[in-house]
């Protein structure tokens, strides 16, 4: 294996010699090419395997129980990510330091007053409410409702079942549970029982339960919904009927006992209402001024999302870690920005580093961001969002020394790193399948809705383990991390040092709706 520092010097001298070249058409107006000095080549050789590793090691450990929104372990994670960037000497761009603060509610159903009793026969068994995993919302009070036992792997079947049949009981079944399953199975099984769900409220059902073998451990009400005060919904009504899974060993061999069909079991069933609480979440923001006069009050955006999704009870791992899934993007923002911090002529325009809150909730803290951004929308020239940028054992086969971007040819950024990428080594290239449907599934879909050019780059679209508890922090090429934050980083000087600003592809139909909101901010 070579000298790092052999190896280092070896890149330096090539993105010289690059550059060189680029120098002389740096000079022309229209160029995005630019000259960039001996001081940016040794910020980039700053970036750090070992560095990110060190980061991710924490971010991604169990101590932080996979950082769920909200919980202690997104509080640690935003407290550390704010500790690098004052040890980088970025100046705080939060209200509150470098914390940009949203006071939200959360709403929790209260389960002291939970009850679930099925009777069968001369036997009557109440489920505790640690044996339940009740994810849905609504509010429901039954006695003695009748039961109608369902074979799901035949859900065709509920076509021909009279409506009546269905009307006012409670239906009981065996639903696969989607949250074990990685790649597209757990898509599949997912919109599977959404359509199941849909059915029993098309027939009128008013319950339904899962009974599951696996699992004996349940998670209760759920991690709660969170309410945004300036975007209050004013109830949580669905269009399907309330579900929940049983695991108690004694309800499921009341359920095996019963017949297909209409049955002589009876539940009772209290659903309590929810108690709101207030919590405080927080994305982590700091700047990297800029030094032209005219450029300076305006702005890079290098983002990535810092949460994930929590712990589950079960038996065995129940932390969901969120490694690649974004602790890699997490910590490659980290990194980044602690090298250009280093230079001391900084780029020309500013550079502005935020972790968003909340992605796996609905891209809730990139979408606070939009409607309060610390620079002026109108004044955010790019986003580049950092999502999965760690695991190069994709689904697709290995991607070592390649990066692809969504929505690749909806603007000029996709170009501009493109280019960034033959200067470090990375192959960037358009996924002709998943770049432009991934465009809307992480934070720089908010950005987007608000007229910034902004695009998520990654490494592998899907990879064993997306969000299953194996996305540990030791499986990450951290080698190959390294190569990509490093182009991340030239690009978004690149971007800040131009003095023309990345424009949506007005020749693309899917920018059209980005454009006219960006021409909106635009107009006098």
């Amino acid at each position: 294996m070579l000298n790092k520092r052999v190896v280092n010097r070896a890149v330096g001298a090539l993105i010289i010699l690059c550059l060189s070249v680029a120098s002389l058409d740096a000079q022309r107006p229209a160029s995005r090419k630019p000259a960039l000095s001996a001081e940016i080549t040794s910020a980039l050789a700053r970036i750090s395997a070992a560095s990110m590793q060190g980061h991710l090691s924490f971010i991604a450990s169990d101590l932080l129980e996979g950082r769920n929104t909200p919980s202690p372990g997104l509080d640690l994670a935003a407290s550390y990510i704010a500790a690098q960037m004052r040890r980088a000497g970025l100046e705080p761009a939060g209200d509150d330091g470098y914390f940009q603060t949203a006071r939200w509610l959360l709403a929790e159903r209260d389960m002291d007053n939970f009850e679930i009793k099925i009777q069968s026969g001369g036997e009557t068994v109440s489920v505790a409410k640690n044996h339940v995993s009740l994810l849905s919302s609504g509010v429901l009070d039954l006695t003695n409702a009748p039961v109608f036992k369902l074979d799901y792997k035949q859900m065709a079947a509920s076509n021909s079942i009279p409506p009546e049949l269905i009307a006012g009981r409670v239906i009981v079944t065996e639903i696969p549970d989607f949250r074990r399953e990685v790649g597209p199975r757990r898509g599949e099984l997912l919109q599977a029982q959404r359509r199941f769900l849909d059915r029993m409220h098309d027939l009128k059902a008013v319950f339904v339960v899962s009974f599951d073998r696996v699992n004996p451990v349940g998670s209760g009400a759920g991690q709660g919904r969170l309410i945004d005060p300036e975007n209050r919904v004013a109830n949580f009504a669905t269009s399907s009927p309330p579900f929940v899974t049983v695991h108690a060993p004694a309800a499921i061999k009341l359920y095996d006992a019963m017949p297909t069909g209409a049955t002589q079991t009876n539940m009772t069933v209290k659903l309590p209402d929810f108690r709101e609480r207030p919590v405080m979440l927080r994305n982590v923001a700091g700047l990297l001024r800029g030094s032209d006069a005219a450029l300076k009050d305006t702005c890079v955006l290098v983002t990535a999302h810092y949460d994930h999704i929590g712990a589950r009870p079960q038996e065995g791992d129940g932390i969901y870690n969120g490694a690649n899934d974004d602790g890699s993007g997490t910590v490659a923002v980290i990194e980044i920005a602690a090298a250009l911090a280093t230079m001391k002529q900084r780029p020309r325009r500013s550079i502005l580093f935020v972790l968003f809150f909340g992605e796996e909730k609905g891209l809730l803290g990139s979408r606070y961001y939009g409607r309060h951004p610390i620079f002026p929308i109108e004044k955010t020239v790019a986003d580049i969002n950092l999502e999965q940028v760690g695991r190069t054992d994709s689904d697709e086969g290995p991607q070592v020394g390649t990066a692809s971007l969504t929505g690749f040819d909806y603007s000029d950024v996709g170009a501009i790193i493109k280019e960034a990428g033959s200067l470090t080594g990375v192959r960037v290239y358009k996924h002709e399948r998943n770049s432009d449907a991934y465009f809307g599934r992480s934070d720089n879909q908010a950005l987007a809705d608000q007229g910034v050019p902004a695009h998520t780059l990654c490494v592998a679209f899907s990879y064993p383990d997306y969000h299953g508890v194996g996305d540990h922090w030791e499986k990450i090429d951290y080698a190959n991390m390294e190569k990509v934050a490093r182009m991340v980083a030239l690009a978004s000087v690149m971007i800040a040092n131009n003095q023309q600003e990345p424009k949506w592809n007005e020749a693309h139909p899917r920018a059209a709706r980005y454009l006219k909101a960006w021409q909106q901010r635009r107009a006098p």
